[in-house]
């Protein structure tokens, strides 16, 4: 345009909510966060209450309780009847830690960890393609060296897992399966879920040493003791101990494509015929224009991973015929989630 010349002015022709969105998802995003911080959804699980006494018992002002609640609201965490404020059914699911999907220690995990996503954070995981968590490099060799912060970082993700991982298990027949290595399994969620689903089935969870310490804890919970144990080992380094299904959530995420194809290698090898692997990711949609979660999913693995981000289900089909597994197939689970079953000849 030349300097000077005038703009034509019209109408523009879409709205700009999307745009909005962007901004405004910033701010009302955290607001839920903060409020799950001071402790809102247990206070409303106790009675429903009016704003001038949830703002009274958070001990904050009217102004930032009702941005709070709003936002809560709009989210679908609460509702409001009557002038009193109360729990929807996903806050009782997710947001109340006597609930067995309870989200809050992932919430935390996250809250805990702003170089992963602040604006400042992100942005210079894009300029750098660097890690930002726990300054920089292989979150996981950080997370075992420091055994407290590697059972944090285990109880926050046993947060995002439990729910899907007593959800995938009715996908994937394991009638003909009789043992299941949770390869990389944290927390023992989707191990949980696998054995609890399918009642003649026992598993293997595999990761640190100081991970397992947290996992057994969960197993003790829901007394399964007899049906799972732990195995404290490198899966890259240590063979893999027998099992007829290898099973990875989260894990291939965290990785490049070589080093997910060495892993579907690995497993492959370790596997009988017959033996299946089943990996269950948020996945991109083959063509690669959606969905935003699996973006934003990505977005998430620049700062907290080295070199990891989410996959297709195609793409992760290749890396499974690629060493010659067969039967491939693509499920639909559980909310964003998705499972990649496949077979050894």
């Amino acid at each position: 345009m030349e300097a000077g010349a005038p703009v034509e002015l019209r109408a523009p022709r879409t709205d700009d909510r999307s745009v909005l969105d962007v901004v405004f998802g910033l701010y009302g995003y955290p607001a839920v966060l903060i409020g799950h911080r001071l402790g809102l959804f247990p206070l409303l699980d106790e009675k429903p209450r009016t704003l001038p006494q949830v703002s009274e018992a958070l001990a904050i002002k009217p102004r930032p309780a009702s941005a709070i609640l709003t936002a809560a609201v709009s989210l679908g965490f609460v509702q409001l009847r009557d002038g009193l404020y109360s729990l929807t059914t996903v806050a009782e699911e997710y947001l109340l830690e006597r609930s067995p999907t309870y989200f809050g220690f992932f919430w935390d995990l996250i809250s805990d960890n702003p170089d992963v996503v602040s604006f400042a954070g992100l942005e210079k995981a894009v300029l750098t393609d660097a890690a930002q968590v726990r300054g920089g490099g292989d979150v996981f060799e950080s997370l075992d060296a420091d055994a407290e912060a590697g059972k944090a970082f285990t109880r926050g993700m046993h947060g995002i897992s439990m729910g899907p991982g007593l959800a995938w298990p009715e996908f994937a027949d394991l009638s003909g399966h009789r043992l299941m290595l949770d390869v990389g399994g944290g927390s023992g969620a989707h191990s949980i879920g696998a054995v609890t689903m399918w009642s003649h089935l026992r598993a293997i969870v595999l990761d640190m040493q100081s991970v397992c310490e947290v996992a057994d804890e969960f197993i003790r919970k829901h007394d399964l003791e007899d049906r799972i144990e732990t195995l404290g080992a490198d899966m890259w380094e240590e063979p893999f101990p027998a099992a007829d299904v290898h099973f990875y959530s989260n894990i291939f995420h965290d990785w490049s494509k070589e080093k997910g194809r060495f892993l579907t290698a690995k497993s492959f090898d370790a596997l009988p015929a017959g033996g299946r692997i089943i990996i269950h990711e948020v996945l991109y949609n083959d063509d690669m224009t959606g969905p935003f979660v699996a973006a934003g999913y990505s977005m998430g693995m620049l700062g907290w991973s080295v070199d990891g981000a989410q996959y297709s289900g195609q793409e992760l089909s290749a890396m499974l015929t690629d060493v010659g597994f067969t039967d491939v197939d693509v499920k639909a689970t559980f909310g964003y989630y998705s499972i990649v079953v496949a077979t050894k000849p």
